[in-house]
């Protein structure tokens, strides 16, 4: 498992290239792979209800499980993309697998609160920091051209967003026909075995490259050094905190609310699955956008959007036909925010460490998600509503915006050290 070179040109040398091999067919099992992990991870919303009303839980027990879920995930998202970039894609992808799977499967079980952060929280956020799109991404950064790469990581995000659009429905159609126990363990498994199976043709890890780093290959301290004093890659991690805090809290806290509103728990799902099946479109033409234009300014005006939108939303009576426009408007920015960051993260620091750096900009968007799952299940125990955290969205919202101004979509001066 040595490293590997990009596809866009080597897949094209001669007809011998095994299908297995080829661009497209490693791009398209990347997609299953992030549609498999983020497709169930978006479903844990539609347990909240039936989850806490069996057990006698709080909305915050259940959220605090998924905050944690989100923490352990980011906090993992570094080492899990250090050790994809050090020992391969496949096998940590497949370890991620069984830790997701196992995870879903515990929490069916789960009779105390203890037991769900086990298995919602820390096995479920371990699993999905080694299975997520982030490594799917990162894998498509070594693998395809530069001059490809944004479109590749905008078909890789939008895969997951259609692993959204799937699993939300399904997850609603087993919890209704099987209840939420059985529903846990037939998407713990499913999720195990898509993940082990389309994870095989993306092995390899990234070549060295010691002419950039003064003849020799530059190390993982080195880059985290590098990248921790570049001012535009610290503003793009401060950002990415807002999209995790928008995500979590819409995921796992709108169906809820519109059951609190007055709507039937069937529209939860349907919601959800709408955001998913936006966000296809929303991260393709992001991805394809971020070849052409500054991808910094995609970002501003993405979360201004999303503050807009939120704010039209709470003002608004709560109807079916207002929660569509939202899922709908929403979903077109939900990850589209992904290519344009990943984006920026390889043009300033190139593939070698993609997984690493960029893992470190996703700690910083799961933090932001732990805090935003969390606080809206105890400022809603507290006050009876959610309206509080809606209103900190669109001020986060606003935050994002200015921050991502000022960065700069261009590689790195990198100072060469003298030779020994």
């Amino acid at each position: 498992m040595e490293g590997s070179r990009p596809l866009s040109q080597s897949s094209t040398a001669g007809a011998a290239t095994p299908f297995w091999r080829a661009l497209p067919f490693i791009i398209a099992c990347g997609g299953l792979v992030a549609m498999a992990s983020f497709g169930p991870r978006s479903s844990m919303g539609l347990f909240l209800t039936p989850m806490t009303e069996a057990r006698g839980w709080s909305r915050e027990t259940f959220a605090f499980a998924i905050a944690v879920q989100n923490l352990i995930w980011g906090i993992g998202q570094p080492f899990a993309g250090a050790f994809a970039d050090r020992y391969g894609t496949t096998r940590v992808l497949i370890a991620g697998a069984l830790l997701c799977g196992g995870g879903m499967m515990l929490m069916a079980w789960a009779p105390t609160p203890l037991w769900l952060h086990i298995s919602a929280g820390l096995l479920f956020g371990v699993g999905l920091s080694a299975s997520s799109f982030s490594i799917v991404l990162a894998a498509y950064g070594r693998i395809v051209s530069p001059e490809k790469r944004s479109i590749a990581f905008g078909i890789g995000t939008a895969a997951g967003s259609f692993g959204q659009f799937l699993f939300a429905p399904l997850g609603q159609a087993l919890i209704d026909v099987y209840g939420w126990q059985m529903a846990l363990l037939g998407l713990g498994g499913l999720t195990f075995i898509l993940i082990s199976i389309f994870s095989l043709p993306l092995k390899g890890k990234p070549t060295s490259h010691p002419s950039q780093f003064g003849g020799r290959d530059q190390t993982i301290r080195e880059a985290l050094s590098e990248a921790f004093s570049h001012p535009s890659y610290l503003l793009l991690v401060a950002g990415f905190f807002v999209c995790g805090f928008h995500l979590a809290f819409i995921t796992v806290h709108l169906p809820a609310y519109i059951v609190d509103k007055g709507l039937d728990p069937s529209w939860g799902g349907w919601s959800i699955a709408l955001i998913g099946l936006f966000n296809v479109v929303g991260s393709l033409v992001a991805g394809s956008l971020g070849q052409r234009h500054p991808k910094q300014i995609m970002l501003v005006a993405i979360y201004l959007a999303r503050s807009a939108i939120i704010v039209f939303f709470v003002m608004l009576p709560m109807t079916p036909v207002t929660l569509m426009i939202f899922s709908a408007s929403m979903g077109l920015l939900w990850l589209a925010t992904v290519p344009p960051t990943s984006g920026l993260v390889a043009v300033m620091f190139g593939p070698r460490y993609m997984g690493t750096l960029f893992g470190v900009v996703f700690l910083s968007h799961q933090i932001g998600s732990f805090i935003g799952v969390w606080l809206g299940g105890l400022l809603y125990d507290t006050t009876g509503s959610y309206d509080v955290v809606w209103w900190i969205s669109v001020g986060l919202g606003v935050f994002a915006a200015v921050v991502h101004w000022p960065i700069k979509d261009q590689a790195i001066e990198r100072i060469m050290p003298a030779a020994e």
